[in-house]
C-alpha cells in the first residue's frame, strides 16, 4: 500500500522495447556503427538488471529483425558476435538473477556460433522464475502471423480440432511468444514513430512510449521515467470509463 493507505500503482507486467539508434548514436560519435551495437549491448546488461530490480516479470527485447538479415554482411556477422559475446559474458549473472532467457524468432538463419550460443542460454536458464527475458532475433511479426496460421490449419487437417474452435487463445498459443502475457507497455527507442513489424498481434491494447532517447543512453532513469508515464494511463481495453 502506498501512503496514506492508496494501493501502490500498478507496475506493467509485460514490457516490450524496440531498441533502436544504435547506429546514429555511433554516427554521432564518429565511430564505427560496430561501436553503436556493442553500446547497444551494454545498456541491454543495464536495462535487464533495471527490469528484475523493479519487479518486471516478462522483458521483451527486438535484439534482430528479419529485415536486418538485408544490411551488410559485415554488420550482420559482427551482430552476431556480439550475441555470442552477450550469452557467454551475461550467462552466469542472468543465472544469478533468476532470469529464464527465451530467444524467439527464426533461429534457424542463425550462424552455426550463434545457434549455439542461443540453444545454450535457453538451456541453462530454463525454469528460471523472476523474470522472463524474451530476445527477439531474427523476428519478423507477420511471418510469425503466417507460420501460426500454417501450424493450426495443419491441426484442422490433422483432425486434431475444428475450424470453429480457432479463437484468439488458440492463435495466441502458436505464436513464438506463448508463454508471456501481452505486452502491457511498449517502448520505442530513438523517436521514430512505427511498429517495425514488432507483435502486431500481441500489441493491440498495449500502452506505446516513444522516446527521442538513442537505445545506447537508455538506462535504469529513463527505464523508470516510461513506467511512471504507463501508471498515468487509464487503460480501458476499448471499453469505458464508468461514471
Amino acid at each position: 500500500m502506498a501512503d496514506g493507505g492508496k494501493p501502490a500503482a500498478q507496475l506493467p507486467t509485460h514490457i516490450a522495447i524496440i531498441m533502436d539508434g544504435n547506429g546514429r548514436w555511433a554516427k554521432a560519435r564518429g565511430l564505427p556503427r560496430f561501436r553503436g551495437h556493442s553500446a547497444g549491448m551494454q545498456a541491454v546488461h543495464t536495462i535487464v538488471e533495471a527490469a528484475v530490480r523493479t519487479g518486471i516479470r516478462h522483458l521483451s527485447l527486438y535484439a534482430f529483425s528479419q529485415e536486418n538479415w538485408n544490411r551488410p554482411s559485415a554488420e550482420v556477422s559482427a551482430l552476431m558476435r556480439l550475441l555470442q559475446h552477450y550469452v557467454r559474458k551475461e550467462r552466469d549473472e542472468l543465472i544469478r538473477q533468476g532470469v529464464e532467457v527465451k530467444v524467439l524468432g527464426d533461429i534457424d538463419r542463425l550462424t552455426g556460433g550463434a545457434r549455439k550460443a542461443v540453444d545454450h542460454i535457453q538451456s541453462r536458464t530454463a525454469g528460471l522464475t523472476n523474470m522472463r527475458l524474451n530476445l527477439m532475433i531474427s523476428y519478423g511479426s507477420r511471418s510469425e502471423i503466417l507460420r501460426a496460421t500454417q501450424r493450426i490449419a495443419e491441426m484442422v487437417k490433422r483432425g486434431e480440432i475444428q475450424a470453429d474452435q480457432i479463437d484468439e487463445a488458440l492463435f495466441s498459443s502458436q505464436l513464438y511468444t506463448h508463454g508471456s502475457p501481452d505486452p502491457d507497455l511498449l517502448i520505442r527507442t530513438s523517436g521514430e514513430q512505427r511498429i517495425s513489424n514488432f507483435m502486431l498481434w500481441q500489441l493491440a491494447y498495449t500502452e506505446l512510449y516513444i522516446t527521442p532517447t538513442l537505445w545506447p543512453d537508455f538506462g535504469p532513469d529513463q527505464l523508470a521515467a516510461a513506467i511512471q508515464e504507463y501508471q498515468k494511463r487509464e487503460r480501458r481495453f476499448g471499453l469505458v470509463t464508468p461514471v
